[in-house]
């Protein structure tokens, strides 16, 4: 059966998250997946491989975890969806507010755009303004207008909704302080996520440098986002971390523990559950409460309202995830096993005398693959190419998100398959792709035309 055909005839972009869809993925990769287990995933034709997707970055522990799953049925089988706030929803916020230090209150919700909307919205009540500031280098905030407009996919969106996201570049204190120049006293808040594959530089100018440590005191030099937290305060403007896909990967505590740094309001999701639908806003009292309903007189805000936000089974799944990441060390552990994925696999490109064109960089604990073209620029042919003979070796690599579920032979099996694929793509580099990129080229999620 042609399921991809089959799936975007029944579902717009044949999956209910772009970056599932079939642009994102050489020819040969499994058109749909049937199941998973542990650090494996298997396709509708019985092809097993050793998956990195993990779930779009929501699977930490692994597929079909037990533990996980049983704390998710004894909450269904106490109802799921309760009348009132239940007993799991109170341990799941107290969990959460006791995990992140900046956290005294918590809204659950089922995904992440929900979650960074809502502490748009707050930060605009709180300040009575208008405009957010994002970077320019983070990829993703929400699916809602506010952020989509300030994308080439606008269509859809009302110009005067676009106009209200201002962009500024990571790294670059100068061009923020510039928009709180051009704007003074009208911008609410300023999002960004903590670190990507590139360290916030120190405020001194310093790059963080390349060579990660777990141990998050090598990384409490005042930096980059202890400027902007500064030039939001100094500005009225209220300082949003987006943790969706660094938090329970950079630190249990989140990456603002790593990076000793305490925002206003804070967002989790992803990686919180282990795959299930949980995200979470957190943040300052005196702003969170003013989704509250306790005092008296105050002009109210409509803040997030959801039913399915509070479900049981997965704040069940969340709260057995922390306790399982707590027992295990397992922060640690993905740490440690992307730490000798990297060295593998640039150990690998080295041998080759490929390594300027091919590469491992930035956080062991969330590691990103560089693919260049013979000219040394940044090309997606090229991670076409490497993609699809991964695949061909039973390996599943649309980026590297680690699981606990990932073993030493795992690891061993994936630089074995990289070995033979950097050959392939050594002799692309040398002789050019005829004959050997055997798929359309993969795109990137935000283009303006399909």
């Amino acid at each position: 059966m042609n399921y991809s055909e089959k799936l975007h005839s029944l579902i717009p972009g044949g999956a209910h998250t772009y970056s599932r869809g079939d642009d994102q993925f050489p020819d040969n990769a499994p058109q749909i997946l049937s199941h998973g287990i542990g650090c494996h995933v298997w396709d509708a034709e019985g092809r097993k491989f050793i998956d990195y997707g993990m779930g779009l970055r929501s699977v930490n522990i692994g597929y079909g975890n037990k533990e996980i799953a049983d704390a998710a049925l004894q909450e269904i089988l106490k109802g799921n969806n309760l009348t009132r706030a239940s007993l799991t929803e109170l341990k799941a916020a107290e969990t959460l507010t006791e995990l992140i230090s900046s956290a005294d209150m918590v809204k659950f919700a089922k995904h992440g755009s929900t979650v960074t909307t809502a502490a748009l919205k707050l930060a605009r009540a709180y300040t009575k303004r208008k405009f957010v500031a994002v970077p320019y280098e983070h990829p993703f905030f929400s699916f809602d207008d506010w952020f989509i407009g300030s994308t080439v996919m606008n269509l859809g969106v009302p110009d005067d909704i676009s106009k209200l996201t201002l962009k500024f570049h990571y790294n670059d204190i100068t061009s923020l302080q510039k928009l709180f120049d051009e704007y003074p006293e009208q911008i609410a808040c300023v999002m960004l996520e903590p670190a990507t594959t590139v360290s916030p530089i120190l405020e001194n100018g310093e790059l963080g440098g390349k060579n990660f440590s777990q141990n998050e005191a090598t990384s409490t030099k005042r930096n980059f986002l202890h400027s902007v937290k500064n030039l939001c305060h100094k500005n009225g403007a209220v300082f949003i971390i987006d943790e969706m896909i660094t938090g329970f990967r950079w630190h249990i505590n989140g990456a603002q523990k790593y990076f000793d740094i305490t925002p206003d309001l804070s967002t989790f999701g992803k990686a919180m559950a282990n795959g299930f639908a949980v995200a979470a806003l957190t943040g300052k009292r005196e702003i969170m409460q003013l989704g509250g309903i306790k005092n008296e007189g105050m002009e109210r805000i409509f803040l997030t309202s959801t039913t399915h936000g509070a479900e049981m089974s997965a704040l069940g799944a969340f709260i057995k995830t922390i306790d399982i990441l707590r027992r295990d060390n397992g922060v640690e552990y993905i740490w440690n096993y992307g730490s000798k994925l990297m060295s593998g696999l640039n150990d690998e490109a080295k041998k080759l005398s490929i390594n300027d064109f091919f590469y491992c960089e930035g956080y062991p604990c969330s590691p990103a693959f560089v693919t260049k073209d013979a000219e040394g620029k940044i090309s997606l042919p090229f991670r076409t190419l490497f993609q699809q003979e991964m695949i061909n070796n039973g390996i599943l690599i649309p980026y590297i998100a680690i699981s606990l579920a990932h073993t030493e032979d795992d690891l061993n099996k994936t630089i074995e398959a990289a070995r033979i694929s950097l050959r392939v793509y050594k002799k692309a580099l040398e002789s050019g792709m005829d004959g050997l990129l055997k798929s359309r080229v993969i795109k990137p999620v935000f283009r303006k035309y399909n």
